[in-house]
């Protein structure tokens, strides 16, 4: 007996816009779900769970079954539109489970479980999911590894949706493990307090400057990505991919930081956790990029503590932002009491976000870097332009000149996980881990926050970076040294600590 089967559903409405409609049958994919297909950019998202207990399969499945393939992202098929030049539409479509759920026989007594998983995530990175099939799968690991009893794995190809409307479906199937009846907190940020109507003229002026200097930054970013499109390479550094980077495997492997540490240097300096979150990985870049160029030299400049780096290093990240409006807890809740109230699909821009590569003396100046930055591509319409150019430019010259930017070095993404401890279908959950593969990079760096813990995710090809897990002690070394920097320079109570 199949659990949760869907029945194909024959007719439905035809609409411009996929994300707008809950019945999404034969609706054609959105521009950035397309761009997700392309042959160096065919991107996966894959989600490494780790759980505080076995995974019971009488348990997992059936549940599978009757939440996950009640979104119709889930049960559809992508097929090509003869109607249309062969374009992908969505078809709801009977799902079998056994082409999608699986769990492997596994030793239980063997002796480096930690690296299996490592390893089994690495080998799904090699393959692709058939598109005869709904592109997704779940693979259930019940092995003890050293920070989970259990580890569930989750392949979704990017065109079903990003990280935010997936990280939401996930939340809908969750609760509380404080409450079994209660959904999970969604983590909001504060909404700025719009400026007052009164205040005379020199408040119409503050106005009128914020908007004029929203449109100058979006001239100068929509100028800067043209001319990074044409011509403008990051540096070739160590961490640099080379064309086609895209179809090779990945190495996927995370590191779990203090959450309450990063907010601690977010509360000190008055920034965001993604200033934080980007400070710290422009620091451990530095001391990894110093590192490689020191073992080149061959005079002893390569000694620790000595700055090996070229001057005026371009390095930059694609970033990706969310453009769904913001959601409060309460209308986040009552959008996911069920997975098929969530609405999936791909709305996100990107920015192309500069990183500072140097060594500092004081490692403050790495978030107030970062800080300055994203105050200034916030008050940009970067992402918008960029969601929109993809529209445009698939409608008149096809995914070739609508592609992602090969140019920059490394994928930046921060998604919010939820803000207390959950369990899934009963099994509680000890970490989440989401990342892609199949991007135009060696390297993505995806931060996920989940109860009291920020999970760093890297996602590498190894023929660029061999070497991850060094990458995550210079990640974790860094917030460490920015957190002490913020306790010595007095910025927090001593005492606490």
């Amino acid at each position: 007996m199949r659990t949760g089967a869907i029945k194909p559903i024959q007719t439905a409405k035809n609409v411009e816009n996929v994300l707008s409609s809950t019945d999404e049958e034969q609706q054609p994919l959105s521009p950035m779900a397309r761009m997700f297909h392309e042959p160096d950019s065919n991107v996966y998202i894959i989600i490494t769970i780790g759980f505080q207990t076995k995974i019971n399969p009488e348990v997992m499945r059936p549940n599978v079954g009757n939440t996950l393939l009640k979104h119709p992202r889930f049960s559809s098929l992508q097929v090509p539109d003869e109607k249309y030049g062969g374009q992908l539409k969505w078809v709801r479509t009977e799902v079998d489970l056994d082409n999608h759920v699986k769990f492997p026989t596994i030793d239980p007594n063997m002796d480096f479980p930690d690296m299996y998983v490592e390893d089994y995530v690495s080998n799904l990175s090699k393959t692709k999911i058939s598109m005869s099939i709904p592109m997704w799968d779940l693979h259930v690991l019940n092995i003890k590894t050293s920070n989970a009893e259990s580890v569930g794995i989750l392949r979704v190809h990017h065109s079903i949706g990003d990280g935010t409307s997936l990280m939401s479906l996930f939340m809908s199937f969750t609760r509380k493990a404080s409450d079994p009846e209660a959904l999970p907190t969604f983590p909001i940020s504060k909404k700025q307090k719009p400026c007052s109507s009164s205040g005379g003229l020199l408040q119409h002026f503050i106005k009128l400057f914020s908007v004029l200097l929203i449109y100058w930054n979006t001239l100068v970013d929509i100028v800067m990505f043209l001319i990074t499109i044409f011509f403008l390479d990051d540096t070739k550094t160590p961490l640099k991919g080379p064309l086609g980077v895209g179809s090779t495997p990945r190495r996927i492997v995370h590191r779990t930081v203090s959450l309450e540490d990063v907010k601690l240097v977010k509360n000190a300096m008055n920034a965001t956790i993604n200033d934080v979150m980007v400070g710290v990985t422009q620091g451990a870049l530095s001391r990894y990029l110093n590192r490689k160029y020191g073992k080149n030299k061959k005079d002893g400049g390569g000694a620790e503590g000595n700055s090996n780096l070229p001057k005026n290093i371009r390095l930059r990240a694609t970033s990706f932002v969310n453009l769904r409006p913001h959601l409060g807890n309460e209308s986040a809740a009552e959008k996911t009491k069920s997975s098929s109230n969530v609405r999936l699909g791909n709305l996100i821009g990107y920015v192309l976000f500069p990183f500072t590569i140097a060594l500092r003396e004081d490692a403050l100046d790495y978030v107030r870097s970062a800080k300055a930055t994203g105050k200034r591509k916030k008050a940009s319409l970067e992402a918008i332009y960029t969601y929109l150019m993809a529209k445009t430019f698939l409608k008149l010259f096809g995914t070739k000149l609508a592609s992602f930017p090969t140019q920059t070095t490394l994928w930046f993404s921060n998604v919010a996980g939820p803000s207390e401890e959950i369990t899934l279908y009963g099994h509680q959950v000890a970490y989440i881990a989401p990342t892609c593969f199949g991007q135009p990079n060696a390297l993505m760096i995806h931060v996920v926050s989940y109860a009291n813990k920020m999970n760093i995710i890297l996602s590498v090809d190894e023929g660029i970076v061999p070497d991850p897990h060094q990458l995550c002690d210079d990640l974790e070394e860094s917030l460490k040294l920015i957190k002490d920097a913020v306790i010595c320079k007095g910025l927090v109570d001593c005492r606490v600590y």
